[in-house]
């Protein structure tokens, strides 16, 4: 294998907004010498309750992953089937997740790039390359991209993203079992009307991020 530059010149600053082929960065990445490219992405930044979760994807070279995309594009059906497909296709899968004790503490920004760190942690092997959704690189000494909207331009993040949602999801509706006055099954800790009437009504539950405004307020 080629010796890789460390800021791979042959990534385009600017390509960002211009339709490009789903692998277009994973092959610039090989071609620069890496071998292991992960994707990472985060689900979770938004709820007023439950943790964030991330997830880190490295795809083999030739996968075929028609049908996956940005998760949030998705329907809960197609990603419920995308999941179990992604983790067969897959050479690795991490997954990190924050708690929300930890969101309140040091802030939901701090979380999401921990639980992003946790995820590529979790890999085995481990990727030589990082794609990482967002503008924010992950704290470890792994060379990486970090891609503006990644999760719709990069098929390894976008692989990531529906890992980490469906993840995500399933959590909440666990949580909806402990907690089913607030319909976790239904909103997933977002601020929907019956959540945050449920937080009127209720007060915050030990899940709740209670350092976020809708939980504050109620």
């Amino acid at each position: 294998m080629s010796t890789p530059r460390n800021n791979l010149s042959l990534f385009p600053e600017r390509i960002e907004s211009r339709i490009v082929d789903p692998f277009y960065y994973e092959d610039l990445a090989r071609e620069a010498g890496y071998r292991l490219i992960g994707g990472v992405d985060e689900a979770g930044r938004g709820p007023l309750a439950g943790p964030v979760v991330a997830a880190a994807v490295i795809m083999p070279r030739g996968v075929d992953l028609a049908g996956v995309e940005d998760s949030k594009r998705m329907s809960e059906k197609a990603r419920e089937g995308a999941f179990p497909r992604i983790q067969k296709e897959a050479i690795s899968v991490g997954i990190g997740v924050v708690s929300s004790e930890y969101i309140d503490e040091h802030n939901i920004l701090k979380a999401s790039l921990e639980a992003m760190r946790r995820a590529v942690l979790a890999l085995d092997p481990q990727p030589e390359f990082l794609l990482v959704d967002g503008i924010y690189p992950v704290s470890l000494p792994v060379p990486q991209k970090c891609l503006k909207k990644g999760d719709r331009i990069s098929k390894s993040i976008s692989a990531a993203s529906v890992i980490a949602k469906v993840y995500r999801d399933r959590i909440m509706r666990c949580y909806h079992r402990m907690y089913p006055e607030y319909g976790f099954d239904k909103n997933k800790g977002y601020g929907t009307k019956r959540h945050l009437a449920a937080l009127r009504k209720y007060g915050p539950c030990p899940v709740h991020r209670f350092s976020f405004r809708g939980v504050r307020n109620s």
